[in-house]
């Protein structure tokens, strides 16, 4: 990754809706370093979906929040780099030794049982119209039991196959995720789906994905598949613009 990095926050509505909404855009430049934290329009919706209001940290809509620290909110939820398990834990990650905060979120999701947030790496689309991210498996542990055997039974460098699920009525069209068998494992996860039904409807045989570790126990359950997507995009920039789009540029 290069010096500049994006991540978005996320948060799950669990009393009306248990609806997903992006909330917020980070910018990071990780050598000076600088961070900026912004809202965008996905905040504006969930307030007028659920009532969400400012978090504690960043108590305006309308600010530019600065700092050349990471904000606590994303930097509680990263593992402590002097950890014993730390070096273990950025193995399940495909990271390397000196992956820095931002990096390490962009995997991990920043996951917590206290709240209901998660991170989220901003898409960047190559001069070429390429793009690659990494992202642990979605749903397999509700998936049947052959599924998840079949997740068991996959290896590092093993070729995925991508498809739009046309029948699930309970989501917006979901991204699957098959073996070259074409058997459902799981899916996308859902910040990727609106970018990926438009790349894969435009460009439908530009897309795989590959499987870079299968973490065991002890690793937890979310952390089990972590795969590579590659893909191309049409001519855009991904992750700009509706609920994307900053409340103040």
């Amino acid at each position: 990754m290069t010096d500049c990095k994006t991540i978005f926050l996320a948060w799950q509505d669990n009393v009306k809706t248990r609806r997903w909404f992006p909330l917020g855009r980070l910018d990071a430049r990780i050598s000076e370093p600088y961070y900026r934290f912004r809202y965008i329009h996905g905040a504006e919706l969930a307030h007028d979906k659920t009532g969400f209001e400012p978090l504690y940290d960043f108590p305006n809509f309308n600010k530019n929040y600065e700092s050349s620290e990471l904000f606590p909110l994303f930097k509680n939820r990263v593992l402590a780099p002097g950890r014993p398990d730390f070096p273990e834990y950025l193995q399940w990650l495909g990271l390397s030794e000196g992956a820095d905060p931002v990096e390490i979120l962009s995997v991990d999701g920043g996951y917590r049982a206290t709240d209901s947030f998660e991170v989220f790496p901003k898409i960047e689309r190559r001069e070429d119209g390429t793009f690659r991210c990494c992202f642990f498996l979605h749903g397999w542990r509700y998936m049947n039991e052959q599924a998840q055997k079949e997740v068991e039974s996959l290896r590092p460098g093993d070729t995925l196959h991508v498809a739009i699920e046309l029948t699930n009525l309970a989501d917006r069209a979901p991204v699957q995720i098959q073996t070259k068998d074409h058997y459902v494992i799981g899916y996308a996860p859902r910040y990727l789906v609106g970018d990926l039904l438009r790349a894969i409807a435009e460009l439908p045989l530009n897309h795989e994905a590959k499987v870079v570790r299968v973490n065991p126990s002890p690793a937890p359950s979310k952390q089990r598949l972590l795969l590579e997507f590659i893909g191309h995009l049409p001519d855009y920039e991904p992750m700009t613009e509706g609920d994307f789009k900053p409340l103040i540029e």
